[in-house]
């Protein structure tokens, strides 16, 4: 198993833990490195087997290179970007403000008149049930784009990228978060500005044990996001000196999950970790039915929703939930000027903000690579990415219109997005972030936690 050890630093801003995505030594979910099939590890200490193989959840060490002969600045470039994120799924609520944020971008890149323009093709990702994917990637690819932004599940975008890969585009999520693509062989296409489920994790993990939490169980999403999340959820809360006593797996697709609740609460855990989509709308109910304190539940980014009147009020008070976000008072500006772009489209308000800001800074990022490269072919992009998110260093600046000054001058842009500082590494993750803890009110509906 492969242990990449990377510089730590941390810190706490109000109700945000935040850490760097650069300062985790991503060792997988076991804390030992030994063979996942000891007691240790799949928790048959506990008197249960652990259903899922932590050491597969590693990060792998596949490093591209990146080369292109193309030189810009680019003058009258034509990109063509389509999307495939969550119109139909089960993570159709996260598809709102991820579309309505690639279109914002988009709208301030074209007014900016800089020397491209971007033809954003929308499109369906769907889920690995309806298999959106299969018809929209080919259209997309097919109508010219070079790039595609999404999906927003990890299983989901999983299920194409070597497709898009092998037409030589750029996949860009704006929300996939397994660590199977930290080091995925993509000849540098790959790209993303979500953080590794290896942060949440950990986050998530620490969140749990502190809250005075001994015992954990987890309902946990059988895919590439579930099982890579729910292990490194499991190393950071054991490390803590937790101790998980029930996880159950599910299939996307299934509507039923009874027998799944019925187990992990028949081992009694002080707390229960949802790892799911919207499926958690279903499972909400029978837990708290069950009389399983709200308290007690803990939510994820792919499920972390301002549920409303969708349940009786104060069905949810009390719990909390993390998902990568920056400090409210940086973003509040950035949202209100969304939801008055969106609905100055004639769409409906938004209810959610999740990766809104991950959406638009990946179609900024786009842009300003090609407008350095010249080009809007996938590997000259590619080959501009780092450069334009900080890495080469360069001059801080946090729109397009401004980075893109500074490239047509012929300087170096530090594109410092609404997500973050992002800086990518050499196999395109984010090398900063931020996770935010947030906690549900009376009325269903989530707060930044106001940790005093």
């Amino acid at each position: 198993m492969s242990v990449f050890t990377r510089s730590r630093a941390s810190k706490v801003l109000g109700a945000i833990a935040l850490v760097g995505a650069s300062a985790l030594v991503l060792s997988g979910c076991t804390g030992g490195g030994g063979d996942a099939d000891t007691p240790e590890e799949t928790g048959e200490a506990a008197g249960f087997d652990f259903p899922i193989n932590c050491d597969e959840a590693a990060p792998a060490d596949y490093v591209p290179e990146y080369a292109s002969t193309s030189t810009g600045p680019g003058t009258d470039l034509t990109y063509k970007i389509g999307t495939a994120l969550p119109v139909t799924g089960n993570l159709a609520f996260l598809g709102p403000p991820e579309i309505a944020a690639t279109e914002f971008a988009a709208s301030q890149i074209n007014a900016a008149g800089k020397g491209i323009t971007i033809d954003l093709i929308q499109g369906d990702s769907g889920d690995t049930d309806n298999k959106a994917y299969e018809t929209e990637i080919p259209r997309l690819l097919g109508e010219g784009a070079t790039a595609i932004v999404g999906a927003a599940s990890s299983g989901t975008s999983l299920q194409f990228v070597d497709q898009v890969i092998a037409a030589g585009a750029i996949q860009f999520s704006p929300a996939n978060t397994s660590a199977a693509f930290t080091g995925y062989e993509d000849n540098g296409l790959y790209w993303r500005t979500a953080p590794s489920d290896v942060l949440q994790g950990e986050v998530l993990g620490n969140l749990i044990a502190a809250d005075g939490n001994e015992t954990l169980g987890m309902i946990v999403l059988n895919d590439a996001y579930g099982t890579g999340l729910a292990c490194f959820t499991k190393e950071a809360f054991e490390s803590a000196g937790g101790e998980v006593v029930a996880a159950q797996l599910y299939n996307t697709g299934d509507a039923n999950f009874s027998a799944q609740i019925d187990e992990v609460l028949a081992a009694s855990p002080d707390a229960i970790a949802l790892i799911t989509f919207e499926e958690v709308t279903t499972m909400i109910p029978e837990l708290v039915g069950a009389d399983f304190p709200a308290e007690g539940l803990y939510f994820v980014d792919g499920n972390l929703s301002n549920f409303g009147e969708e349940f009786e009020t104060g069905t949810l008070a009390g719990a909390k939930g993390t998902y990568p976000a920056v400090d409210p008072e940086t973003i509040t500006t950035f949202r209100d000027e969304l939801q008055a772009f969106w609905t100055g489209e004639g769409q409906p308000e938004l209810k959610d903000f999740t990766y809104a800001p991950e959406s638009y800074d990946a179609v900024v990022l786009l842009a300003l690579a090609a407008l350095q490269a010249g080009s809007t072919a996938g590997p000259d992009v590619a080959a501009n990415l780092q450069s334009v998110s900080g890495a080469d260093g360069g001059t801080a600046c946090s729109t397009f219109a401004e980075c893109a000054d500074l490239i047509i001058a012929g300087e170096v842009a530090d594109y410092e997005g609404v997500s973050g500082p992002i800086t990518f590494d050499e196999v395109g993750d984010p090398t900063e972030a931020t996770i935010g803890v947030f906690q549900f009110g009376e009325d269903n509906n989530y707060e930044f936690l106001n940790l005093g």
